[in-house]
């Protein structure tokens, strides 16, 4: 595989067994040194179409050129280029293109709205498949929501607070969530025993938190190793 460029264009000429698997094999090594990568903006040229030969001897790979006019910007530089060096640190732009990024790669077609509101940015997620993106007990949505929150906290916006959502998960999960804590206080009230609840992400933990810091016959803790680490529901002293 080699690479060039020249006035700003960028070439990378690659080999297969095919013409497909050169091709994929020039993606690869452009998005290895373009993350940003928008697939759709390279151009192919088959320079050879490739013989496999008679019972592999005289085997010729199939060769393409595949070329960038230009290398592709980050979101920071493509702000700079549209709006000029004051160009705000825009947290709900990095955080869209974050959320894309993670769906392009997940192979989930989505659209992405942001809701900014004061001290919170809320992402939501729509369209097929949105399984892949909230994953097993919502653990791969939390994981993005994570990297969101650090992302905008690096951008210097420590004070927004991220939440991702996707097809409605978190007002469903947080009732399945709240439905499980009452039952947990009741039976901790009447057997005046702890209850534990199921091991759950530490987003989840603090809903259940909040969600009995009221109420009077209860107090909660979180116990064990991640990522195993659960709330326990305890009756209060002297309820």
């Amino acid at each position: 595989m080699t690479a060039g460029e020249d006035e700003g264009s960028i070439e990378v000429e690659a080999e297969g067994e095919t013409v497909g698997e050169a091709k994929w094999a020039a993606l690869r090594e452009l998005e290895r040194r373009f993350p940003r990568l928008d697939r759709s903006s390279v151009h192919f040229t088959v320079l050879a179409e490739g013989e496999r030969g008679l019972l592999g001897v005289g085997h010729v790979p199939a060769r393409i050129l595949a070329s960038l006019s230009s290398a592709p910007l980050d979101a920071e530089a493509r702000a700079r280029r549209e709006f000029g060096p004051e160009a705000p640190g825009d947290a709900a732009g990095a955080v869209r293109e974050l959320l894309e990024r993670v769906c392009d790669a997940l192979g989930v077609p989505a659209v992405v709205e942001i809701d900014e509101r004061e001290g919170e940015l809320v992402a939501t997620l729509s369209g097929e498949g949105l399984g892949l993106v909230i994953g097993k007990h919502g653990q791969t949505i939390d994981a993005i929501q994570y990297l969101a929150n650090a992302l905008v906290g690096r951008r210097g916006a420590a004070g927004t607070s991220v939440v991702v959502d996707a097809a409605g998960y978190r007002a469903r999960r947080r009732a399945s969530l709240e439905e499980a804590a009452d039952r947990a206080a009741e039976r901790a009230v009447a057997t005046r025993e702890p209850v534990a609840l199921a091991p759950m992400s530490s987003v989840e933990r603090k809903i259940v938190h909040t969600y009995l810091q009221d109420h009077a016959g209860v107090a909660t803790e979180s116990d064990g190793l991640e990522p195993n680490r659960y709330v326990v529901v305890r009756p209060a002293s002297g309820g």
